[in-house]
């Protein structure tokens, strides 16, 4: 077994084999690992599979498979689970493999992906969304709006935003993820992201970055708006499914880390689908 700190580098080796395993779980992409390894400190597992191990906020030491464990050997999972306190994130179709009696599974709540169809935020129909489609409308009504691509020339403007987001937010920079944020303009192309940049009454407002997780579910990394615009996120989201391809069926807003005020923020959109992403361990 070999060991080494997750680098850039390694984009190479992880980046078409996470894409492969064809899940809409968050963490299997490589960009976000890379842009949160030093929150997870993560590393690179070299074993007769190749793993990615790291920490998770509460504290626990994980292994996460880069490889799909459908088709792997349990006695060799159940032997590599004992370099971590359990294996995560594991989804729920892959729970099958753990169920000879040997295995325990369960889940954070904090740890689990919000998911909402691509027509939901299209259209923000229904009752339960009434409020969202009136600051959507109050919002179009009330400003100038434009949007554009996310590309090198607006770079500077993205910048701008991050840095008010930031001094909106009232926490230091090291409680949010101003540093990955402001890691992904930088290494933009480098790490195969994509997203959109939102302008109000000529002023850059917001924007969003993400990326494609398999065929049908588009997640987005981040979300960034200046406050003083009300009902711009509602526009952001809207505006940017309005031109996702039509072969995504599902957006990823990720996980809310047991942030109560992202919780209720995420909550509020009425998820279509929770994914829980399961800790395995040995009994």
């Amino acid at each position: 077994m070999r060991i080494e700190k997750l680098t850039f580098d390694h984009k190479e080796l992880l980046y078409e084999r996470l894409k492969k395993i064809d899940t809409p779980v968050s963490e299997y992409s490589f960009a976000n690992l890379y842009l949160f390894r030093k929150n997870h400190d993560y590393e690179v597992v070299f074993d007769e599979e190749i793993f990615i191990r790291g920490k998770t906020y509460d504290g626990s030491t994980y292994l996460m498979p880069a490889f799909d464990v459908r088709n792997a050997d349990v006695a060799y999972l159940k032997g590599m689970m004992k370099n971590a306190d359990f294996f995560f994130p594991v989804s729920e179709e892959w729970l099958s493999v753990f169920t000879n009696g040997e295995f325990a599974y369960f889940y954070n709540e904090n740890d689990t992906d919000y998911l909402y169809t691509v027509e939901k935020m299209c259209t923000f129909k229904g009752n339960k969304l009434h409020k969202k489609k009136n600051l959507l409308n109050q919002f179009m009504s009330l400003y100038e709006h434009d949007a554009y691509p996310l590309i090198e020339t607006r770079m500077e403007d993205a910048y701008a935003i991050l840095e008010q987001w930031q001094e909106d937010m009232g926490e230091s920079r090291e409680e949010t993820d101003y540093y990955p944020c402001q890691e992904a303009l930088k290494l933009y192309d480098d790490l195969i992201i994509c997203g959109g940049i939102y302008y109000v009454n000529k002023e850059p407002g917001g924007f969003i970055i993400g990326e494609e997780m398999n065929d049908e579910t588009f997640a987005l990394h981040f979300a960034k708006g200046k406050k003083k615009f009300k009902g711009l996120y509602q526009y952001m989201y809207n505006t940017f499914a309005n031109i996702l391809p039509k072969n995504y069926q599902w957006m990823n807003f990720e996980q809310d880390l047991g942030k109560m005020e992202l919780r209720i923020a995420k909550s509020s959109y009425v998820p279509d689908m929770m994914v829980k992403k399961y800790r395995v361990k040995c009994k």
